[in-house]
């Protein structure tokens, strides 16, 4: 056995346990490992996809770029999911219209294309692990679009900080109010002014490398 598949197998069994034995077995055979580093893209618009891909460690920010480069977050990818994206572009031979990036270190299991429908046939654990990933895919796209739409600016902050903690297990975050205001297509001065009011309410700590969230 190499060294890449006894720890694609480690992944699975780790993050992937519902997955039946055949399938376990299929994926630690035609999978590979990719590492990304910290800020590295691992997919961009108008791409094509040859492989569909798990999450095995670490953490990628899905996002949208307008024409005059402007980014509009749309949600976080953990270990245990997959990129719902890519299996309906790959599935359907089309171009992605987003970009990933790894937000930290990040380890992904890419499965290849033609692959994909053989999973779908004949493993009923990874039918309903995909059509699970679609559906709380489309929860969160929903859940920011009511923010977008429904609540001002300081509330989708508030929402968006909260998420950030969820999502990496830490209440203080490595970030800088530009890449807030990028994430939520805003402005750094917006930014940095609605958070300088969360810090005088006691909700968090702005620090010169990182913000504190308090409202645990």
């Amino acid at each position: 056995m190499s060294t890449d598949s006894s720890k694609i197998r480690q992944y699975i069994e780790t993050h992937f346990p519902f997955f039946e034995a055949g399938l376990k077995d299929k994926i630690e055979e035609v999978a590979i490992l990719k590492n990304f580093q910290a800020g590295e893209l691992i997919m961009r618009q108008g791409q094509y996809f040859k492989h569909t891909v798990l999450i095995a460690a670490g953490l990628i920010k899905l996002y949208r770029e307008g024409d005059d480069g402007e980014e509009v977050f749309i949600y976080h990818l953990n270990p245990g999911q997959a990129c719902a994206l890519s299996i309906i572009c790959a599935a359907k031979q089309e171009t992605s219209q987003v970009l990933g990036k790894a937000v930290e270190d990040t380890v992904a299991i890419l499965i290849p294309v033609p692959v994909i429908d053989e999973l779908m046939k004949n493993y009923k654990s990874w039918y309903y692990f995909v059509l699970e990933n679609y559906r709380d895919r489309f929860d969160e796209l929903l859940l920011m679009l009511d923010h977008v739409i429904f609540k001002g600016m300081d509330q989708r902050l508030e929402f968006y900080l909260e998420n950030q903690v969820k999502q990496k297990g830490n209440n203080q975050l490595s970030i800088t109010h530009q890449e807030i205001a990028q994430d939520l297509n805003s402005s750094r001065e917006v930014i940095s002014r609605l958070l300088k009011k969360m810090e005088i309410d006691k909700k968090v700590i702005l620090n010169r490398n990182y913000i504190e969230w308090l409202n645990l």
